[in-house]
């Protein structure tokens, strides 16, 4: 568990790292290239690098151990740190699309074709970035990360736009020039897509919704190759962070004694914690075979 919440860690440097000379690059070769989708890129950079940061914070309140007040750790912000980087994310595609609309509306240059070579590169390394940080989340299980790595997904479908419509302006020519714009304001409806798409799996931690089938049938499976565990019945999971917090109820024989019955359970615990990584606390319930 320590080493995934230090992967998260790294990760998240990873991503401020890069968003901070994207940002650099992009408003610069906006400002100079004419190009207001390639600024509109450089301001979600500029987002994804503050909620890069609430993220790194998520994960380090994250990394605090259970206590009086929070028995099941405090994993739970983690979700919530998600929100935040929703309502960046909302907020760079209001920006976007509302200078969009005032740039479609006012005449101005056409963009410099050396814009595109820099967006060529931009798109490369942000997919890269995307697959990086996507796959830390799934060997992390973080929400949090997850949402981090959908910012270089949007920031790359962000500059693809912008690099289609500086295409257009620049081989249209004169009268076209708003292409680039447009561009921007369709970039602007993607990410606020991608907003629900990172708030909904969120939400549903926040609310303790069962979607780990998966693992439940893991569970399930490893459960009975305790000895004295019949079967399984009721199995609930609750994620907080990168933790995973299992209620079960562990069918025995009705015919032992209670002492038994808690070794039983004891047994099955210990084994589902050395069995199964990520797991925080298991509670058993023991039930009588019928």
């Amino acid at each position: 568990m320590k080493n995934n919440v230090q992967t998260a860690i790294r990760t998240t440097y990873f991503s401020i790292i890069g968003n901070v000379l994207l940002a650099l690059i992009k408003g610069l070769a906006g400002v100079f290239g004419n190009s207001y989708a390639l600024i509109a890129d450089a301001i979600e950079s500029t987002t994804d690098i503050f909620s890069s940061f609430l993220v790194l914070i998520g994960f380090k309140y994250a990394e605090r151990p259970a206590d009086e007040n929070h028995p099941y750790g405090h994993g739970k912000i983690e979700p919530i740190i998600t929100f935040g980087v929703v309502a960046f994310l909302f907020f760079s595609a209001i920006v976007i699309a509302y200078k969009s609309i005032l740039n479609i509306q006012t005449p101005h240059k056409l963009p410099e074709p050396w814009t595109l070579i820099v967006l060529g590169v931009i798109i490369i390394w942000k997919e890269i970035s995307f697959q990086i940080v996507i796959k830390k989340s799934k060997q992390t299980h973080s929400t949090s990360l997850k949402a981090d790595a959908w910012h270089h997904r949007s920031d790359a479908i962000t500059s693809v736009m912008a690099f289609i419509g500086i295409s257009i302006a620049i081989m249209l020519g004169d009268g076209y020039e708003a292409a680039d714009d447009w561009a921007a304001l369709f970039a602007a409806a993607f990410i606020l897509y991608n907003c629900y798409l990172i708030l909904r799996p969120a939400l549903g931690e926040v609310m303790d919704e069962q979607l780990y089938d998966d693992l439940i049938i893991e569970i399930r499976a490893k459960s009975i190759q305790v000895d004295g565990v019949i079967d399984t019945e009721k199995c609930f999971i609750r994620k907080a962070g990168m933790k995973y917090h299992i209620d079960l109820h562990a069918i025995v024989d009705g015919n032992i004694s209670v002492k038994v019955g808690h070794d039983i359970a004891h047994n099955l615990k210990d084994y589902l914690l050395t069995e199964i990584p990520n797991i925080g606390n298991v509670f058993i319930h023991v039930e009588p075979s019928k």
